[in-house]
Formats: structure tokens, C-alpha cells, sequence
């Protein structure tokens, strides 16, 4: 069975979602098909997120980028239900606080410095402003903190859920099934092929994107490219608190690493949870979605228990992890591939694809369209970047 379409877009997370939204209304009803090989996203990054939101990056194109996710996710619930889909992302822009210590003091205000020239929204706080915004928090080793007031968190499945919906209401398709090969013809992308419960099929496109996340190397070795994209496990735990804090927290980071976000309740009858995570430099590359409960009571409470003694923790509510898709410099892998011309990456976000993917959508869907991304410049992300010694450097990545 072989049919055609203008795109065809790998993968129908965040990323994949965004682009192919985007590309819907800029090429103006020509057909775009998303091939999502799990609808129920069981496993999509972008769903296991912790939905934090932040601009407190250190290099203009991500500045930029996360400036206009911020601005598109204050009005992602009015953009979801102008089309008949209403979703509850629920934006609570109240902040990323950073905490410097004698540790991290040097880096941070650096990272500071920085953040002011590459257009980032930031405050340098002192410990009396830290304790004075986040009653109970332990200040004693405290220098200063670094606090984006126009940050924040959202419910990352809600996201998914209204992006699919805003792609589909403006006339994407959603295919289920695996990309097993690319079609190549005159030294181009010709097409995808797929394989489903109803047996093998091609769709013909001069155009295919690679948004498949934590899987986009997979997909990118049936073009016969190398993307250095690994997926590595992360953990998160949402802990009941015995009593709702006293005000509403940013995300807060401490200099070890560990972050906790609130999980406001939904309705009158939950409980106030605390979303906690912590990134682990020497985790095994893998697919790996089993959950280690000791990296919460090793790494997490302890960290949690010192830094906030004020808050008091009943329960695990839940437990997961999720895949980051990660490349050598933590940064995305965007644009066309020059090894295959129609081949588009849109990928290895390193943690960070939620945030970005608004900005992302836009830009992928310039290129296609008008030949070029004139909204941001990511001629830096390159995926073949690596290829040819070069890196994007950005130190506020975590």
C-alpha cells in the first residue's frame, strides 16, 4: 500500500506535534502525517516530564527560544480550546530559583551575567529574599539565588493531550505504526516506510522529520545516518505532604542538583504533592524504564529533608521514569541533514524538549516552507555539528 503526503513527521510527542502543527497552517492544507508508533504515549518523554518551564539559559538561541515557549504556554489553554479541545495545562509562572553556595556561587554568577545580555528575564536574590519568598526553606549556606519570575511549570500531559489536538483540529493526520526505512530517490528523501498491525506500507514525501525523541537514532539508522542522540533513564517521584505549604514555591534548585516543583490538587478532596527529581551524570545509556526507588531515599530526601525542614512528607504518591534523549552537548539536534537532503531533524533535547517545543514547531516549519528559520537562527544546532568538531556550548543545562 503506498500513498503521498508533503511531510511526514517520525514521532507525535511535543516536538513532532508542534512541527506538524506549524506546518499545517504554513503550507496551507497541504497533507502532513504524523507516525506515532505508541497512541497512547505510555512512554513519550514528553508525557513523563516534570513540566517545568524556565528562559535561565546562557547562550541568545535558547534565551529566545524558551522566551517564546513561555509566552506560547500563557495562552495555551485559550489556544487548545479556540479549537474545540480544551485541556488543562495550567501555566503557574511562579518562578525558577537557582541557589548558589560556595560550590556553585562562581558558576552562577557568571551564569547571571550572561542571562542579562542574552535577554533572559532575572533576578539576582539575596538569602534574606530567598527566605523571605520561601518561608521554611534553610538559608544558612545560602550566597545568593538567581530567580526567573516569568518561569514556571504546567502539567506535561495535558500539554501533549492539547498539542495533538490543536494538530489534528487544523487537519493533521496521526498514523500508528514504526518507521522501518526511509525511501530514498535521486539521492533525496522519497518517502517513509512503516510497518502496523495491517502489514507494511510507504508513504511517499520529499520531506520527513525526525522528532522521535529518545528513538530518533533508531529512526535515523534506516536513512543511513549516525545521530549521537542516547536515551538515559531519569527518575521522579511525587510525594503527598502531610499540609499545604504556606505559599505557593518555584521550582527550586539546589546546588546538588535536586529540584522539587509543587503538584497543586486538582480538586477539593487531593492532597498537596511535591514533584522531586535529580539528574545523574553517570547513568547507564539505555532504554530503561524501571524505577529506583534508592535514588529517592539516597539522593533526594536527604537533600529535601536539610534544605526544606518546614515541610513534611507523608507519603511516595507515585514513582516513574522517563527517557532524555541526550547528545554530547546537551543541546538539540535541528535542521536538515546534509548527508540526506529532506531528512529534518528535530531532536536530542537533552531534557529540555518541553520547553522548547513551541519554538521548535515554528522554526522547523520556517525551514521546510520558506527555506530557512527566520524566527531563530539554529544554523547552530546542526545535526551534523558533531561531525565536524563543533559544539553549542550552553552552561546553564541540567
Amino acid at each position: 500500500m503506498s500513498d503521498a503526503a508533503a511531510v511526514v513527521v517520525v514521532g507525535g510527542g511535543v516536538i513532532g506535534s508542534s512541527v506538524a502543527l506549524r506546518l499545517r497552517q504554513k503550507l496551507r492544507g497541504a497533507r502532513v502525517v504524523v507516525v506515532e508508533r505508541d497512541p497512547s504515549y505510555a512512554r513519550a518523554s514528553s508525557r513523563l516530564a516534570t513540566g517545568g518551564i524556565r528562559q535561565q539559559y546562557e547562550s541568545p538561541l535558547n534565551v529566545a527560544m524558551a522566551r517564546y515557549g513561555i509566552d506560547f504556554y500563557r495562552r495555551f489553554d485559550q489556544l487548545t480550546a479556540a479549537c474545540g479541545q480544551r485541556s488543562r495545562a495550567w501555566f503557574r509562572q511562579r518562578g525558577y530559583l537557582f541557589l548558589a553556595d560556595d560550590g556553585n556561587a562562581e558558576r552562577l554568577e557568571r551564569r547571571y551575567a550572561v542571562q542579562q545580555t542574552a535577554g533572559a528575564t532575572v533576578e539576582r536574590w539575596t538569602r534574606r529574599q530567598v527566605a523571605d519568598h520561601v518561608p521554611g526553606l534553610a538559608t544558612d549556606d545560602v550566597a545568593f539565588a538567581l530567580f526567573g519570575a516569568e518561569d514556571g511549570y504546567l502539567d506535561p500531559r495535558e500539554v501533549l493531550r492539547g498539542f495533538r489536538a490543536m494538530a489534528t483540529s487544523a487537519g493533521v493526520e496521526y498514523v500508528h505504526g514504526s518507521v522501518i526505512g526511509i525511501e530514498r530517490e535521486g539521492g533525496r528523501v522519497a518517502g517513509a516506510r512503516l510497518q502496523s498491525a495491517a502489514g507494511e506500507r510507504v508513504i511517499a514525501a520529499p520531506i520527513v522529520v525526525d522528532a522521535a525523541g529518545a528513538y530518533a537514532a533508531s529512526v535515523a539508522r534506516t536513512a543511513g545516518l549516525a545521530l549521537p542522540i542516547d536515551p538515559v533513564r531519569q527518575h521522579l517521584f511525587r510525594l503527598e505532604l502531610e499540609a499545604p505549604l504556606e505559599t505557593r514555591i518555584p521550582m527550586v534548585f539546589d546546588p546538588d542538583g535536586t529540584h522539587w516543583r509543587l503538584d497543586d490538587p486538582r480538586t477539593g478532596s487531593e492532597a498537596e504533592c511535591l514533584i522531586i527529581g535529580r539528574s545523574r551524570t553517570d547513568e547507564p545509556v539505555g532504554e530503561n524504564f524501571a524505577c529506583d526507588r534508592s535514588r529517592l531515599d539516597d539522593e533526594m530526601l536527604p537533600t529535601l529533608t536539610r534544605r526544606y525542614p518546614a515541610l513534611a512528607v507523608r507519603s511516595v504518591a507515585d514513582a516513574w521514569a522517563g527517557l532524555y534523549e541526550m547528545t554530547p552537548d546537551h543541546n538539540a539536534l535541528l535542521g536538515e541533514h546534509p548527508s540526506l537532503p529532506g531528512f529534518v531533524v528535530a531532536a536530542g533535547f537533552s531534557g529540555h524538549g518541553l520547553m522548547m517545543a513551541p519554538a521548535t514547531g515554528r522554526a522547523i516549519a520556517e525551514l521546510i516552507a520558506d527555506g530557512e528559520s527566520k524566527s531563530f537562527d539554529i544554523r547552530p544546532l546542526a545535526p551534523d555539528r558533531f561531525e565536524r568538531g563543533e559544539r553549542f556550548t550552553d552552561g546553564a543545562l541540567v
